[in-house]
C-alpha cells in the first residue's frame, strides 16, 4: 500500500509505526553478523532510507551488505524493482558500491523530466534489481515474512539472506546497528581504512539524542506533517512549526561557527569546516539524520509540501554551509544523493498534492557549490 495519509479526522498527517524491529549483535540467538548475509533495500528519494546508505558507507561496510535500489515512482502497489540481469548476482560488486551500483547523473545537476515516463526501466538508472529473492515488488519481501501483513511497504528494509525474513524496517535502528561495531571486522581493507569512525561516541549520546528527537519531530517528520495536513488550519500550524524549528537550527550552528572562528580563525574557512557539524564538532549520527532533510528541502520540500517562508540557501546561511560541507567534501553524502529521484519521486507519486505530476525544472542548481 502506497497510502500516504493516514486516517485521521482532523486532517493531520500520522507517520505510520515499523513492524521489524530486531537488531543483529553477536548475542542474538539468529541473527549473527556475517559478510554477505544481510541486504538493504533501499529508496534514493526517501530520506529515511538515504539514511542507512550514508551510515553504511560512513562506516566501511559497502563491502559487508549488498543493496537493492527501488525505483523512484511509487504506485498504489508500492514500490518496485525491475526485472533482474542474469549476468549479475549477489555477489557482484556493483552491489557493494556506495550507492548500489546506480548509475547517477552528473553531481548537482538534475536532468528535464518532460519525457522520464513513470513506467521508465531503465535498469541502474530509474532502479535496480533483486539478486536475493527475484521479487520486482517490495510487497513480496514483507508477505514472505507475514502473509498477514496489512500495513504499508516502506524503506528502508534489512533483509537477512539466511532465514529469508526481514530483520528491522526501522532506519533508527538500521544506522544504530551498522555503528555499534557489530560488523566492523568483517570489513575489507579499505573499509576499515575509511570506516573508522564512531557517529554515536559515547560522551555524545545524550547531546545527539536530544537534539535528534526535536529535529525529527519538528524538521525530519514536520515537513511532511505540513506537506500531507488536509486541512488549512493544520498546515498552518505545521509549517510554522518547521521554520521554528528551522531558525532554531540556525541559531545553533551559528553559535557552532563562531565558536569555531574564534578558535582557528576567521579566514581560516578550511579548518572550520572539518569541524563544522551539528554536535560537538565532530560528524555525528545526529548530521546523518538531518542531512537527508535538510538536502530535500530547496528541490522538493518549498513547493511540494508548501514549506516555502523561504529557502535554505536564501534564509539560512549557517544551514546552507553546513548541508553544502557534507554533500560537497564528503563521499557518503554527494554520492548518495540523487537529485533526479528525489525530485522524480515527489512530484509522481503524491497525485492527491500534484494530480498532473509535472517535475519543477528548479531550484537552479539542485545544491550550490560550496
Amino acid at each position: 500500500m502506497s497510502k500516504q495519509w493516514a486516517d485521521s479526522k482532523d486532517g493531520a498527517f500520522k507517520r505510520q509505526v515499523s513492524s521489524f524491529r530486531d537488531f543483529v549483535s553477536t548475542s542474538h540467538p539468529v541473527y549473527k553478523p556475517a559478510k554477505g548475509r544481510y541486504w538493504l533495500y533501499v529508496s534514493l528519494a526517501c530520506p529515511w532510507a538515504h539514511r542507512t546508505l550514508i551510515t553504511r558507507a560512513l562506516k566501511g561496510l559497502c563491502g559487508v551488505i549488498g543493496v537493492s535500489v527501488v525505483h523512484w515512482h511509487l504506485d498504489d502497489k508500492g514500490w518496485r524493482l525491475l526485472p533482474g540481469d542474469p549476468s549479475y548476482s549477489s555477489s557482484n560488486d556493483i552491489f557493494y558500491t556506495i550507492n548500489g551500483g546506480m548509475k547517477d547523473t552528473e553531481k548537482n545537476v538534475s536532468k528535464p523530466h518532460g519525457d522520464c515516463a513513470n513506467d521508465s526501466s531503465k535498469l541502474w538508472i530509474d532502479s535496480s534489481f533483486d539478486p536475493i529473492n527475484g521479487f520486482e515488488r517490495l510487497s513480496q519481501l514483507y508477505y514472505k515474512c507475514n502473509p498477514e501483513y496489512n500495513a504499508r511497504f516502506t524503506v528502508p528494509v534489512l533483509w537477512d539472506i539466511e532465514t529469508q525474513t526481514i530483520v528491522n524496517n526501522e532506519s533508527a535502528d538500521i544506522i544504530r546497528m551498522l555503528n555499534s561495531g557489530v560488523f566492523d571486522e568483517l570489513r575489507d581493507n579499505e573499509g576499515k581504512t575509511n570506516g573508522d569512525i564512531d557517529l554515536v561516541p559515547k560522551q555524545l549520546e545524550k547531546e545527539i539524542d536530544e537534539f535528534n528527537s526535536w529535529v525529527y519531530d519538528n524538521i525530519n517528520n514536520g515537513v511532511y506533517k505540513a506537506g500531507f495536513a488536509e486541512s488549512s488550519s493544520v498546515y498552518e500550524k505545521e509549517v510554522t512549526n518547521v521554520f521554528n524549528h528551522l531558525d532554531k537550527l540556525e541559531k545553533v550552528l551559528q553559535g557552532t561557527y563562531e565558536d569555531l572562528q574564534s578558535k582557528y580563525g576567521k579566514d581560516n574557512e578550511k579548518e572550520i569546516l572539518k569541524h563544522y557539524f551539528a554536535v560537538g564538532q565532530q560528524l555525528t549520527e545526529a548530521d546523518v539524520r538531518l542531512y537527508t532533510t535538510i538536502v530535500r528541502f530547496d528541490p522538493v520540500y518549498v513547493q511540494h509540501f508548501k514549506c516555502n517562508f523561504t529557502t535554505i540557501r536564501d534564509g539560512y546561511p549557517y544551514i546552507h554551509k553546513w548541508v553544502r560541507n557534507l554533500y560537497w567534501n564528503y563521499k557518503a553524502f554527494g554520492l548518495t544523493t540523487n537529485f533526479d529521484h528525489i525530485k522524480l519521486h515527489y512530484t509522481r507519486s503524491h497525485t492527491r498534492i500534484n494530480p498532473l505530476g509535472i517535475t519543477p525544472l528548479g531550484p537552479k542548481p539542485d545544491i550550490k557549490e560550496l
